[in-house]
């Protein structure tokens, strides 16, 4: 199972409130929405992970569930990405079986390593740069944290933008996780649509992941 290239991360709110920037963002390439919200109650992520089940089949993109695995199964989703300090690995794969993809969330080199060796498809490693949703884990990793990962499926996150992008697929990561970059975006489908550009244009000393 690949991880993905250019991950768009909502919370059920966005679902509705923001459906024209996520319906954008797949039309421009985007490869794979995560449902993360925390504070919603088990009805409300039902009702955003159905719709979002419906839209992202519609496109040919993935979905995956943050920590829920019961709102993941109920839809069929693609996938779960556990939190830190959620299910172990081989907990959710005997939950959701072998066809599902599973990633985990880390906030440094050596989690993202233990991860990987843990059985995870992915792991989603940040904040590389500085964003106000990602502070509460300390001051950003930077890129240099990547080369310590670069024979891990990593999806960079935190503070990403085009350019960033591109040097993040440089110095090893397979991919990337975005909120507000697209989803604050003017126009969110040009956004992606840059975004993926970027990823597909590996920096000189890529590995062609």
């Amino acid at each position: 199972m690949t991880a993905p290239r250019c991950m768009l991360v909502v919370s059920a709110g966005d679902v509705r409130a923001r459906a024209v920037a996520i319906d954008a963002a797949l039309d421009a390439g985007v490869d794979a929405i995560q449902l993360r919200d925390r504070d919603a109650a088990g009805a409300a992520l039902l009702v955003a992970a159905a719709a979002l089940r419906a839209t992202t089949r519609r496109h040919g993109a993935r979905l995956l569930v943050n920590d829920r695995i019961d709102v993941a199964l109920a839809v069929d989703a693609d996938g779960v990405h556990l939190p830190a300090a959620s299910f172990t690995i081989a907990d959710a794969r005997r939950l959701v079986g072998v066809s599902y993809l599973i990633g985990r969330s880390t906030h440094a080199a050596a989690e993202a390593v233990e991860a990987a060796r843990a059985g995870a498809d992915y792991v989603m490693l940040g904040p590389i740069f500085a964003t106000p949703s990602k502070a509460r884990y300390g001051a950003p990793l930077g890129i240099e944290t990547l080369a310590t990962t670069a024979t891990i499926p990593v999806v960079a996150i935190g503070g990403i933008t085009p350019e960033r992008a591109a040097l993040v697929r440089g110095a090893g990561a397979c991919g990337v996780a975005v909120v507000r970059a697209i989803l604050d975006a003017a126009d969110p489908g040009a956004a992606a649509a840059a975004l993926i550009a970027a990823l597909a244009v590996p920096a000189a000393g890529a590995t062609g992941r």
